[in-house]
């Protein structure tokens, strides 16, 4: 290491501090001096200890380094221990923030500057947001924190248990990879859910049907439709709310099927942005001429989409419509494929995009892919439109219809033109 690249990890080092510091100080700017045990200038004096040791254990031996550490530890430990005597202060988060500063110093001198610098980043935004997050934790529940967990041990526990191979004679059903797609899609949803849990009703229609539109696009649908049955003046605002969830659903099936295959980005941008567009216009102009003055704001109670048997549900319905599109490709070829993705348009729309945008990988055609998913977004648009009708109130039924149709001709003319 030379004395340029020295002083360049040093001044990284120097930067951690000052940053993690400047919050520490700040939270802490109403004592007096001397009430408490870190500030700015100790938090950035922590850091370059840290680089100082880590540059002298460099040049003597490795254990000077974590001796260096532990005299740090200790010593920062006890002042922490009397300041938390006097004031019956007993929070550990100063003296974590005090540790990791000084590992961030040594690091940057030992390590990857771009890795430290990040790490310091993410370090001081989690002590900025105390508030926030403390607010959020408050906010969920028990079934949300389990929720979470089960997520987690199914992504890092059962999944790499599961064979990542075809278990049948049509090749067809890969266990890990469709068990990957059902946390995928698992785990939108669940964030959606919490987005609506962490906004509450008083965000208003349009936040609430975003969130919806993540978690569930069609009990959204339900969910604003009999409200607006309920109130049958706000049927405007509330079918405006309707297609922005809608146009949420579009947006995901998108987003989801290019990200498994890229091919599929081009042939479904055309349709499905045109009938976004569409989607959000209608949408925008209704929630802003009816969404200034009202007080009709929602009250989505959606249940948490990622529990055990959701995923295995949504899992067994994506191995269905595998098996399905393979059989019916071998024997009926594509016109089939399009009968299979209407009749999925009727309940779901992301088992089908997921199978048909994984099976472009094994050889079936892109642009049948597209065309199928393009109408399972239609079927699955045209019943929302139908609950619209069969839940709300008239109004609502036929701005949704006509918003709709709209759409699906905008989707279809630019399939036509551009697909």
């Amino acid at each position: 290491m030379n004395d340029t690249d020295l002083l360049l990890r040093l001044a990284v080092a120097l930067a951690i501090g000052l940053l993690i510091g400047l919050e520490r100080g700040w939270q802490q700017r109403e004592e007096a001096e001397g009430e408490r045990t870190a500030g700015l200038r100790t938090y950035t004096l922590v850091a370059v200890l840290g680089a100082l040791s880590a540059v002298l254990s460099s040049a003597t031996h490795a254990m000077f380094l974590a001796l260096s550490f532990l005299g740090f530890s200790i010593a920062f430990s006890a002042f922490a221990w009397l300041e938390a005597r006097v004031e019956r202060d007993f929070s550990v988060t100063g003296v974590v923030a005090g540790l990791i500063t000084f590992a961030l110093g040594a690091y940057a001198v030992l390590g990857d500057l771009q890795v430290a610098t990040a790490a310091g980043v993410v370090v001081t935004l989690i002590l900025a947001l105390k508030q926030p997050l403390h607010q959020w934790l408050r906010r969920l529940t028990w079934l949300e924190i389990r929720s979470a967990l089960v997520l987690l041990a199914m992504t890092f526990l059962a999944l790499p248990l599961l064979p990542n191979r075809t278990v049948d004679p049509w090749e067809a059903i890969n266990p890990a990879e469709i068990w990957l797609l059902a946390i995928i899609i698992a785990a939108i949803s669940f964030a959606g859910y919490i987005a609506i849990r962490i906004m509450g009703s008083q965000a208003g229609v349009a936040m609430a049907a975003l969130a919806g539109g993540l978690a569930s696009s069609t009990a959204t649908t339900v969910t604003l439709a009999r409200m607006a049955r309920e109130h049958p003046a706000a049927s405007p605002l509330l079918a405006g709310g309707i297609l922005l969830s809608n146009l949420v659903m579009v947006l995901r099936v998108l987003v989801v099927a290019s990200a498994l295959n890229r091919a599929l980005l081009l042939p479904l941008a055309w349709p499905l942005g045109a009938a976004a567009l569409v989607l959000a216009g209608v949408a925008g102009l209704l929630l802003l001429r009816f969404g200034k003055d009202s007080k009709e704001y929602p009250n989505l109670t959606i249940k948490s989409p990622f529990d055990l048997g959701t995923a295995l549900k949504l899992a067994g319905l994506i191995a269905v419509i595998s098996l399905l599109t393979k059989i019916i490709t071998a024997y009926m070829g594509g016109a089939g494929l399009i009968v299979l993705a209407a009749l999925s348009g009727l309940a779901d729309v992301d088992a089908i995009t997921l199978s048909f945008a994984r099976l472009t990988n094994d050889g079936l055609a892109v642009a049948t892919a597209a065309l199928g998913i393009g109408i399972a977004v239609a079927v699955n648009t045209a019943v929302k439109a139908a609950m619209a009708f069969s839940l709300g109130t008239v109004q609502a039924g036929w701005i949704v219809s006509g918003a709709s149709a709209a759409a699906l001709a905008a989707g279809g003319g630019a399939f036509v033109l551009f697909g």
